[in-house]
């Protein structure tokens, strides 16, 4: 079913609108709640879904081509990504093994200089096993960083098909992004296995998973088609962007937990989206509570990730006549 532009534009402000709606009527229980801080918050969130309603309606067209292509393309695009996981490893005698491995090791690694070497000085929370803490904290980061880095050298990998006329480019970046997903997969089984391990066996809570796992995709997509489309005029974003997620490891909370940082700067490292991602893991795990729970941080991270989407969409559209020709 084809959607008219005017109807398209209808819709999305209708969710902005009812997004809108539900911020302003939302009221964070409990005496602790600060009233100039959530006023704050509203202010800004039904700006900046005002902003993107208008930019929407403006340039319609830019928008929702490439989501448009991405889903005439469905069939083609679940048979590239598994071509290229399988690819990745065809010529090694493990195969698809080596993929686990590092993450594993580091896992490992982790665990022994924060739990056993500092006599559990890494300790995130209390109660909580530091090996299953970590482990929650690492699977989506290794997610994030495998997408990012694949979805980034997208348009340069496949830079024969880039230079096809007839071949809609527009596709490349979530084959990478779900060839991710297959080793996502694994290792959610096996936060899952370290959980159950500990006594914290799976309950309707860890269904969040799905939607923790589907944001993360939403989110790093979104990024992906900004990236993979500046390194092919600057390639030395593949450089900036290995420092990034270095920092970025020890800027979420992954090592350690929120709770403990200076009242301040929670608020600061909040701003950081994959924030929401890894404590929606770790919620989904052991901490039995659900997303909607923390409404805030579930608006702004949606806001978030449609602005990164709408803007890396722009970037793509701008400079995809020129791809062939770099390449």
């Amino acid at each position: 079913m084809k959607i008219s532009k005017k109807g398209g534009i209808f819709l999305f402000s209708l969710a902005g609108l009812l997004m809108a709606l539900a911020i302003l009527i939302h009221q964070n229980p409990g005496p602790s709640a600060d009233p100039q801080e959530e006023l704050l918050k509203k202010a800004l969130s039904c700006g900046v879904i005002l902003i993107a309603c208008l930019v929407f309606a403006k340039w319609y067209e830019k928008f929702t081509t490439i989501p448009v292509e991405l889903y005439q393309s469905r069939h083609l695009i679940w048979k590239l990504a598994k071509n290229d996981f399988r690819k990745r490893y065809a010529g090694s005698s493990m195969g698809a093994l080596w993929a686990l491995a590092q993450p594993v090791v580091t896992v490992a690694m982790y665990y022994i200089v924060f739990d056993k070497l500092m006599g559990g000085g890494g300790r995130g929370v209390e109660d909580v096993p530091f090996v299953l803490f970590l482990t929650a904290g690492l699977v989506p980061w290794f997610y994030f960083n495998e997408a990012l880095n694949n979805g980034t050298n997208a348009l340069r990998e496949y830079d024969y098909l880039v230079k096809k006329v007839v071949f809609k480019i527009s596709i490349l970046p979530i084959i990478k992004v779900i060839a991710a997903t297959f080793i996502h997969v694994f290792f959610v089984a096996v936060l899952l296995i370290v959980a159950a391990l500990y006594g914290y066996y799976p309950t309707v809570y860890t269904t969040q998973i799905l939607y923790y796992s589907a944001c993360l995709f939403v989110f790093v997509l979104a990024l992906c088609y900004a990236t993979c489309a500046v390194v092919v005029f600057f390639k030395d974003l593949t450089q900036i962007i290995g420092i990034a997620l270095q920092i970025g490891i020890w800027a979420t909370p992954i090592l350690w937990n929120i709770d403990s940082a200076p009242g301040e700067w929670v608020v600061v490292l909040k701003l950081n989206p994959l924030v929401y991602i890894v404590n929606g893991y770790r919620s989904a795990i052991y901490e039995r509570s659900w997303f909607f729970e923390d409404f805030f941080s579930t608006m702004y991270f949606w806001i978030v990730t449609v602005v990164l989407f709408g803007i890396g969409v722009a970037v793509f559209k701008r400079l995809k006549p020129h791809f062939a020709d770099v390449l």
